[in-house]
């Protein structure tokens, strides 16, 4: 096992890997911009080293920064968490060259899977379904256009590199799709660097459902059932929850065996998350594959009693996993709602500033993912996480019952927050009864 790990990561996401390295034994490094000097990853870690200021640019996607700060503190890995560097083949690939054990999937497979396009034609090759769409990525606005008409609108543009919502267009009929095919080429450019683009059909009020995979280097594969994250607003996750309310155990069962295909098919090591949509008539397609611990593995967690970002650890050190599928059980139901510094009421503008008052809820079946303390600045150069609400119950309406209690106890003061919303809609007839698709919020 290793003796020692940098994080090139922040907030919550670096917290809940320092968390588990402690109980590991392993000694740990945090990497800070100066925006984030009085962090609490900055706190906890045993060593901290300031890569840069406060532009991500130039700290925390500062590949020659993080590496320096690796060789400088005797670290032997790297965990990238999410976000920033999580996904990038080239970084994978340096720290490789470089003799530094990057924990997460080889460069190759980053590279396989986080091309979209080129992804979903693997998946199409190893029988994985997928929504009908363009061949690979699309060279120009009229294959783009001779696609859409062959598969029949309403189609999605989507970004081939990138995530998090951006690069994607959803167009009704043919008379947008011009504009839209440009815009989204423009918003991929600017946000990825890439303005490559697919096309899929649009599946209307579809379910959002991903699965957690675990892969060692020895061949094993195995998945940790379902999480459901249909709530979203502008493609962004909202809510979560484990197992999906929707799923019947053959269709779970289907999937769960797709998405240990999909991994197998690239050969796939470490901790991944294969994502579906699902129709109404319980059809579903592989959309992409996540090359990285998610933001909402806790409630995975929750379920299956396996500590994910711990395995993550084991398998880069090469150990075996030590359990099969058959000794993955789902026991009870989990739910999480992200809370945000945001403001509901203009739009969910992001709302930096100091915390000045905090107050987390606890108790049974209680678990709050977090980065942040009383008098913490929320900084305007990163995302607005407060942290993840986790609860925990026995059956999906013990679950949601201490989300209400925990979400009432919950204060923040000092920055607009989205603690009110969650709870509207915790309370929305379609969520208590399971009843929900991708356009839940918008039907609002």
């Amino acid at each position: 096992m290793f003796k020692k790990i940098l994080i090139a990561n922040r907030g919550e996401i670096a917290v809940r890997i320092i968390r588990a390295c402690r109980e590991m034994n392993i000694e740990t490094v945090a990497v800070y911009s100066e925006a984030d000097r009085e962090s609490l990853h900055v706190e906890l870690a045993d060593e901290a080293v300031c890569i840069g200021p406060g532009d991500v640019r130039k700290s925390y996607l500062n590949v020659n920064n993080i590496l320096s700060a690796t060789i400088l503190t005797g670290a032997e890995a790297i965990h990238p968490g999410f976000g920033f560097l999580s996904e990038n083949s080239k970084f994978a690939r340096i720290c490789e060259e470089c003799n530094i054990k990057f924990i997460g999937p080889d460069y190759d497979a980053i590279d396989s899977m986080g091309n979209k396009s080129n992804a979903i034609a693997l998946m199409k090759k190893h029988n994985v379904p997928v929504v009908p769409g363009s061949e690979g990525s699309l060279s120009c606005f009229d294959e783009c256009k001779a696609v859409a008409k062959e598969i029949g609108y309403p189609v999605m543009i989507k970004a081939a590199h990138g995530g998090g919502g951006r690069g994607i267009r959803i167009v009704w009929d043919p008379i947008e799709l011009e504009k839209e095919f440009y815009n989204a080429k423009a918003e991929a450019q600017a946000a990825f660097g890439n303005g490559e683009l697919y096309l899929e059909k649009y599946v209307v009020e579809p379910r959002h459902i991903e699965i957690q995979i675990l892969a060692d280097s020895f061949g094993n594969v195995v998945h940790l059932g379902e999480r459901d994250c249909s709530i979203q607003r502008r493609n962004q996750k909202v809510i979560e929850e484990a197992p999906s309310p929707s799923l019947s155990k053959i269709l779970r069962k289907k999937m769960g065996e797709a998405a240990v295909n999909a991994a197998k098919a690239v050969g796939y090591k470490n901790a991944g998350t294969v994502e579906f949509l699902v129709d109404k008539f319980d059809n579903f397609y592989f959309i992409e594959m996540n090359t990285r611990i998610q933001v909402e593995h806790g409630i995975t967690e929750m379920i299956t009693g396996v500590d994910i970002v711990k395995e993550q650890l084991k398998i880069a050190a090469g150990l075996p996993l030590e359990f099969k599928q058959r000794d993955v059980e789902i026991k009870g139901h989990a739910i999480e709602c992200r809370i945000n510094a945001e403001d509901p009421q203009n739009d969910f503008r992001p709302s930096p500033g100091k915390i000045e008052k905090l107050f987390m809820p606890g108790g049974p079946g209680i678990r709050v993912d977090s980065g942040v303390y009383e008098g913490y600045t929320i900084s305007p150069f990163y995302d607005s996480m407060i942290g993840k609400l986790i609860t925990y119950g026995k059956d999906r309406e013990e679950a949601i019952s201490r989300m209400r209690r925990a979400l009432g106890e919950f204060v923040i003061q000092g920055v607009e927050n989205n603690v009110d919303f969650q709870y509207r809609l915790i309370n929305e007839k379609e969520f208590l009864d399971g009843k929900y698709h991708t356009g839940f919020i918008n039907s609002l």
